[in-house]
């Protein structure tokens, strides 16, 4: 059985941690690139989007990667938008709840995803800004790796 109050101060502490003090299209860059270099040295085929102001300032999609992932971004994205937390806890959250997140009548699954992939990209002492959105693997390793991406980048 998983503890979901454990993954969710987890998620909480990563959302508390990983914000910049300043973010633009150069930091983007790094960051992107970062998460490409991570996804190959795993051999994993990836698709990474980080936008800012709905502004896209870095998209690829690795060899390998099919069109549906841009959708899985976009919707994940607006998780991210909608809840002001990342998109995997939000699924964690619902599943701790006991609900169906695509039961929610008032969100189209169409237009929202539950996983994991998509963090906020935030700013110290003032707030989000965008998202840095994996998608192509299992909920839990495209969140895992834009955590790492985050953290090499941060660091």
């Amino acid at each position: 059985m998983e503890n979901y109050a454990e993954q969710l101060e987890t998620l909480t502490q990563q959302e508390k941690e990983l914000q910049f003090t300043a973010f633009n299209s150069d930091t983007a860059l790094t960051l992107g690139l970062k998460i490409v270099e991570l996804a190959k040295q795993k051999g994993k085929a990836i698709t990474v989007n980080i936008t800012v102001n709905g502004k896209v300032l870095f998209h690829h999609a690795m060899q390998g990667t099919s069109a549906d992932q841009a959708d899985w971004i976009r919707r994940k994205n607006n998780v991210v938008a909608r809840f002001g937390r990342c998109s995997f806890y939000v699924a964690i959250d619902h599943k701790h709840r006991g609900v169906v997140f695509e039961d929610i009548k008032y969100l189209d699954p169409r237009d929202h995803a539950a996983n994991g992939g998509a963090f906020p990209v935030t700013i110290k002492d003032s707030g989000m800004i965008g998202t840095v959105t994996v998608s192509g693997l299992r909920q839990a390793e495209d969140h895992a790796l834009v955590i790492e991406g985050l953290r090499a980048v941060l660091d």
